[in-house]
């Protein structure tokens, strides 16, 4: 299988691509860090069938859709490219609000214009969002982040749904607190959190089984439904019950 995987030179992205490693398998790692990506290929150069590095930012999409055209069609892509401004209250400026709509929505559009149409083509595909339980409930210091994932939702859902007669399978995963670059800028106390390595695992597990939707940790995804359901004001009172 062909397999292109984004934000990959790091957290959830580096983890990916050493659990797809296989002799089945050709991966196709992008991120924008060059060193890291190269040093990733050596570890598991002996492992996979090949390993293909495209040094890229994702954030200019003109070079990226080159990029992504010179590779062709793969099997399955992994929309994993992600960043996050941290916990904080105060407000972003509109260059932060907008280079992290650009890395975590954008960024996926400009790929799937050059994806999508060979996946047509070709009958078949696989398209993996990695999305993120803050998606579903936004606190006061992750609504920029919360709000992008949310967007990323719908997109996928979009994509779902017209194309879903066309043989390309569309996966949303939204995980909870997974070790990674992303989590560290954190510096409250993450429930549930799980270490990378087993996080990943779960990850894959839900793709190989083809999940439209695969909300995790359970417990965690059953509290924030929970609260969601409650009234506005009742939500408002439990999270500024600490300010």
């Amino acid at each position: 299988m062909k397999i292109l995987i984004t934000g990959a030179s790091s957290g959830i992205g580096e983890e990916l691509a050493r659990q797809y490693a296989t002799k089945e398998n050709e991966l196709i790692l992008l991120a924008r860090r060059e060193e890291r990506l190269y040093t990733l290929r050596k570890e598991l150069y002996e492992k996979s069938q090949s390993i293909e590095i495209i040094v890229a930012d994702v954030t200019k999409f003109q070079d990226l859709q080159e990029k992504i055209m010179q590779i062709g069609s793969v099997d399955m892509v992994i929309l994993n490219a992600g960043i996050s401004l941290g916990n904080t209250n105060s407000m972003p400026t509109i260059e932060e609000f907008k280079h992290l709509y650009d890395v975590n929505v954008l960024s996926n559009h400009a790929i799937l214009e050059v994806l999508l149409p060979l996946f047509v083509k070709q009958k078949y595909g696989k398209i993996v969002f990695i999305s993120s339980l803050a998606s579903l409930f936004t606190m006061p210091s992750a609504k920029v982040y919360g709000s992008s994932k949310r967007a990323l939702n719908a997109y996928a859902e979009g994509i779902r749904y017209k194309y879903k007669k066309s043989g390309i399978k569309v996966l949303t995963i939204l995980p909870g607190f997974i070790k990674s670059e992303l989590t560290d800028k954190n510096s409250f106390k993450m429930p549930f959190l799980l270490d990378t390595k087993t996080g990943v695992h779960r990850i894959v597990n839900a793709i190989n089984r083809d999940k439209e939707f695969y909300a995790f940790p359970f417990r965690f995804y059953l509290i924030i439904r929970f609260l969601n359901l409650l009234p506005s004001f009742l939500r408002q009172t439990i999270v500024n019950f600490k300010n």
